[in-house]
């Protein structure tokens, strides 16, 4: 598909770069705007109550600037302001944030909705790219120019007039990466010097907004570090981003951009926003997170943060969202669920290995860290593998099925998958477990096992077994130099089949005496391999010959 209708966006010319070869090590400050940006974009916008709740929310995770809303073009959002601030919910630590247009009697309106606050930033916009000021307003560069500087002048001496408050400044030139960069500059240069009040202490934000996401990541990153490089006051003005997510990049755009030297981020939880989004800020904190970044942003419950956004504003998170999605760190595929089970028993490997202390195939962070449960980690369908199967019945029910028997167990799991035609729960596991290899179906049921130590010889076994086969009671005795030796040698005779019992594995389900043994008894068949059973009861060698009955009608079935 062609058309003319597009061009290759022109790359940016900056022989100087020096952003791609360095490495973030500090995190920007972080301002939530899902009270404004996010909010106003919703199909049905939140209430009052609702907005509190997520206020409180966003105050929890440790966001520091919160943009509450645009007071001046809602009534709505100027009663927020006044019931924040009048009923002191505000943290003394928070600064909250309000939009206003360039305009004298819309930016009256937002100085009389802040009256009282303890910290607040005044956000003032005016739309800076040609198309803008062509296309929509009918204004030139210098009406453009002239109207911020008027704007900005009305705002510091407002700002004059509420002493007992930190009032801060933040100016935006809308649609950044689509304004010309000269322009750009000398718009906000004339900005910064009729503020006025700009210092390292109190910085100016200039926000610098890729309003629609028109250019590769890249370009916008070059953007940034060419502004950072050309304004004079660097020192005294913390550069801000504000991606969209018009093209699927927001997240790049974003972290590329402060390798090129911006100090801050603008977005809101999970991306919500106008069109396709904001940039999606606990992407952004995590990935930053997972390098060992601290973000001052705590989503160690960050199940609970998704149930809160999702309940209030009415919008699903995506299930494979990055962090919070369902299936965000879940494995269906067969060898992804070894790779991760295996890696998670070697856990203390990895800082011998690797220097660190998480390294884990397919995982790149802790899912613990992000209040995510191991539990759902691995999810069984036909596609799954024996190591996934196995991780999940240790997980949930700590049952240690043995390497050796786990294609068998994977088997039986698949075999009920493709049955169902469905993902199946970790319960259906443990039932097909059970099923399958503790009761199966057969024709052979144990009643009772004696085994009596010799009275010289006390290693030496005789036993007593009394079985139900094919509905007739039977009973043999024989002897062995141990339990399982001497029941073996009394069922053979029984049963019809030609065995021996492998060395089995046993473990201990459970604490104190509650507890139960299970064993995984190996049968070998002469020229038939190798059949598992397991049995289970308090007494390990009475579980060991259960896993031989349960073997045995295995063998039965098959047959």
């Amino acid at each position: 598909m062609k058309t003319p209708k597009y061009r290759i966006p022109a790359s940016f010319d900056l022989p100087t770069r020096q952003w791609p070869s360095r490495t973030l090590i500090t995190s920007p400050d972080w301002c939530s705007v899902d009270l404004r940006d996010g909010n106003q974009a919703l199909p049905n916008p939140m209430d009052p109550d609702q907005k509190m709740e997520y206020f409180e929310l966003l105050c929890n995770i440790g966001f520091k600037q919160i943009e509450v809303g645009f007071p001046s073009a809602s009534q709505d959002d100027f009663d927020f302001f006044r019931h924040l601030i009048e009923n002191d919910h505000i943290p003394d630590d928070v600064f909250i944030m309000g939009l206003t247009q360039c305009r004298p009697h819309l930016i009256e309106r937002t100085f009389e909705a802040f009256k009282g606050v303890r910290k607040g930033i005044i956000h003032a916009y005016i739309a800076s790219s040609d198309l803008h000021m062509k296309q929509v307003f009918g204004m030139d560069r210098a009406g453009t120019l002239k109207a911020a500087v008027d704007a900005t002048r009305q705002i510091s001496e407002l700002a004059d007039t509420m002493p007992d408050s930190d009032i801060r400044y933040e100016f935006s030139p809308e649609e950044f990466t689509d304004t010309d960069q000269s322009f750009c500059l000398e718009l906000c240069q004339a900005v910064f010097d009729a503020w006025g009040k700009a210092t390292p202490e109190k910085p100016m934000i200039l926000n610098l907004p890729a309003t629609v996401e028109r250019r590769p990541p890249n370009h916008y990153a070059d953007m940034i570090e060419w502004f950072c490089a050309n304004f004079p006051h660097r020192d005294c003005v913390k550069i801000s981003l504000h991606s969209h997510n018009d093209q699927g990049m927001a997240v790049a755009a974003t972290e590329l951009s402060l390798m090129a030297g911006a100090d801050r981020v603008e977005g809101t939880l999970f991306g919500h926003g106008e069109r396709t989004g904001n940039v999606d800020l606990v992407t952004v904190a995590n990935n930053l997170f997972s390098r060992g970044i601290d973000t001052g942003l705590d989503f160690s419950n960050l199940g609970r943060v998704a149930e809160t956004v999702e309940r209030l504003t009415g919008m699903p998170i995506y299930y494979r969202q990055p962090y919070a999605g369902e299936y965000a760190f879940t494995a269906f595929s067969g060898s992804h669920q070894d790779a991760i089970n295996k890696g998670m028993h070697r856990l203390d490997k990895a800082g011998e290995l690797f220097g660190m202390q998480w390294k884990v195939p397919y995982l790149h962070v802790d899912p613990a860290d992000l209040g995510r449960s191991f539990e759902r980690m691995i999810r069984i369908n036909s596609q799954s593998g024996k190591g996934g199967i196995a991780w999940v019945l240790e997980q949930e029910y700590g049952i240690e099925v043995p390497k050796a028997m786990q294609p068998e167990l994977r088997e039986e799991v698949q075999a009920y998958s493709d049955s169902v035609g469905r993902e199946i729960s970790s319960e259906e596991v443990r039932a097909i477990f059970q099923e399958k290899f503790i009761s199966p179906a057969g024709p052979f049921a144990l009643i009772g096992y004696w085994p009596r130590p010799d009275d010289n010889d006390p290693t030496f076994i005789h036993g007593e077994v009394k079985m139900n086969i094919n509905g007739e009671e039977k009973t043999a005795r024989a002897d062995g130099n141990g339990p399982i030796s001497a029941f073996v040698n009394a069922v053979s005779g029984l049963v019809g089949i030609d065995f021996s019992v492998d060395n089995y594995h046993e473990q201990a389900v459970g604490k104190g005496a509650d507890a139960q043994a299970l064993a995984y008894v190996p049968l070998k068949r002469a020229g038939n391999g190798v059949i598992f059973g397991v049995g289970s009861d308090s007494n390990i060698d009475q579980a060991a010959v259960r896993a031989i009955v349960a073997g045995l009608n295995r063998i039965a079935g098959k047959k």
